[in-house]
């Protein structure tokens, strides 16, 4: 039995949730799973349908993208994880989606504006956009930039990315992490439901109102604040 059994089977079960959640088609995305300790992540293999994948598949990889377990390619966004897990040592898994309303403000390199409630039940700001890549580092080594181009986001912008777990890349798609691949893929879902919302919003209503402040922070602390009373 491998040694990262667990890891397999927590990778395995985030993927299966991504075509269950409407967030894939055919094999547009994967999920990964890190243990710091023995400083490897699992992630899926590349091109495999959904259907077609088993916990054995997973790939193990280390943070400089050498294979340590498995016999399949790894997902060809690997690259793109190791970033971000060598960078932020909180991150604990991490989701990539090609999901459709999250893909298309993407695509437009745009920030999903706060413009609801239920967008603020979990950030204060707008999703963010990471801006096109160069030329230069398209040519270069794209999925390592790509890791890059997400963290100098999140510098320039000045972001928590403890606090804003989801980011779309300009022209490419959405990225989004957390202290679990669990939670991993709950924000994914999150930001793609925000982002049909605010479509659906901008459509109806080119000019609406970004939500006001008030709002933002009631919401956002009342599940996340040192009072917070949301749930159990």
């Amino acid at each position: 039995m491998s040694k990262y059994k667990h890891i397999k089977e927590a990778c395995y079960t985030a993927n299966m949730q991504l075509p269950e959640l409407g967030l894939v088609l055919f094999t547009f995305g994967n999920a990964s799973a890190v243990d710091r300790d023995a400083g490897v992540f699992a992630i899926k293999p590349s091109g495999v349908p959904y259907h077609e994948l088993h916990p054995d598949h997973m790939v193990i990889v280390d943070f400089e993208n050498h294979i340590v377990e498995g016999a399949m390619r790894p997902s060809s966004d690997t690259k793109t994880h190791a970033v971000l897990y060598r960078s932020w040592e909180f991150v604990g898994g991490i989701v990539h989606t090609h999901s459709t309303y999250a893909t298309a403000w993407a695509q437009t390199q745009q920030a999903i504006p706060i413009l609801g409630t239920t967008h603020a039940d979990h950030l204060t700001c707008d999703v963010p956009c990471a801006p096109p890549m160069s030329d230069k580092v398209i040519e270069g080594d794209y999925e390592h930039e790509t890791g890059y181009q997400i963290i100098n986001a999140f510098a320039d912008q000045k972001l928590d990315p403890q606090e804003v777990e989801m980011i779309l890349v300009a022209n490419h798609a959405p990225f989004t992490w957390g202290k679990s691949v669990e939670k991993a893929v709950y924000n994914s879902a999150v930001l793609e439901e925000v982002a049909k919302m605010a479509y659906l919003s901008c459509t109806l209503k080119p000019d609406v109102a970004r939500l006001k402040e008030a709002l933002i922070k009631k919401h956002y602390e009342r599940k996340h604040g040192h009072n917070a009373y949301y749930g159990q």
